[in-house]
C-alpha cells in the first residue's frame, strides 16, 4: 500500500460511519467503472484495428483532408 493511500485511509478512519460509507461507495463505483472500461477496451481491439485500417486506406487513397485548427 502506498503512503498516500495509507494517509487517506487513516484520515477516513476519523470520519463518522455515514461519511465513511459515502466515500467507500464512491471508491467502489470508481473501481467498478474502471473495470467496465477495461473490459470494453479489451473487447474493442478488433473494431479499433478495423477503423484504423479503414482510416489509413482512405488517407492513402487521398480521400482525407487536413484539419484546420481554426475551424475546430
Amino acid at each position: 500500500m502506498t503512503k498516500l493511500l495509507e494517509q487517506a485511509i487513516n484520515h477516513l478512519k476519523e470520519l463518522d460511519a455515514d461519511s465513511q460509507n459515502v466515500i467507500a461507495s464512491l471508491i467502489m463505483e470508481e473501481l467498478e467503472d474502471d473495470a467496465k472500461w477495461d473490459v470494453a477496451f479489451a473487447n474493442s481491439q478488433d473494431l479499433l484495428a478495423d477503423l484504423a485500417a479503414e482510416a489509413m486506406a482512405e488517407y492513402n487513397a487521398g480521400q482525407t483532408q487536413a484539419l484546420n485548427p481554426e475551424t475546430l
